[in-house]
């Protein structure tokens, strides 16, 4: 049996730093198909909550399989877009996100709004009582 080939620390490196760009490259082009098809979606809307609904948690869905959050057009958080039962039988489309450690909503549009996509934030760990 041969020894496995050996790889210098530099050549490791220099294929790690190759992938990563090119997985980048792979993840902008997913972005940008994905926010250039979810465009064909604004300005639209259903007379009905719950196929809103479904609408914005198919898009959520989507778009978290991918890592990417739209970005709220009032303040450019990340955030999850959402409907609520606000004014008229088919609810409002509101961007859902945290500011400051408090939930907080933007928006209020009977259509889907702008969709801009930008990564998903990092999760934050919940402090517990002995790390305080």
């Amino acid at each position: 049996m041969s020894a496995p080939p050996t790889i210098s620390p530099t050549d490791a490196e220099t294929t790690l730093q190759e992938l990563n760009l090119e997985l980048n490259r792979l993840q902008r082009t997913i972005r940008l198909t994905i926010q250039e098809q979810l465009t064909k979606l604004v300005g639209c809307s259903f007379d009905d909550l719950k196929l809103n609904r479904e609408l914005a948690e198919s898009i959520h869905q989507l778009l978290e399989s991918h890592g990417l959050r739209v970005q709220c057009m009032e303040c450019g958080h990340p955030a999850i877009l959402r409907v609520l039962p606000r004014g008229d039988s088919g609810g409002v489309f509101v961007f859902d996100h945290t500011i400051d450690g408090k939930r907080t909503f933007h928006g209020g549009r009977k259509t889907v709004p702008m969709i801009r996509l930008v990564a998903k934030p990092p999760r934050k760990t919940r402090r517990t009582s002995t790390q305080a």
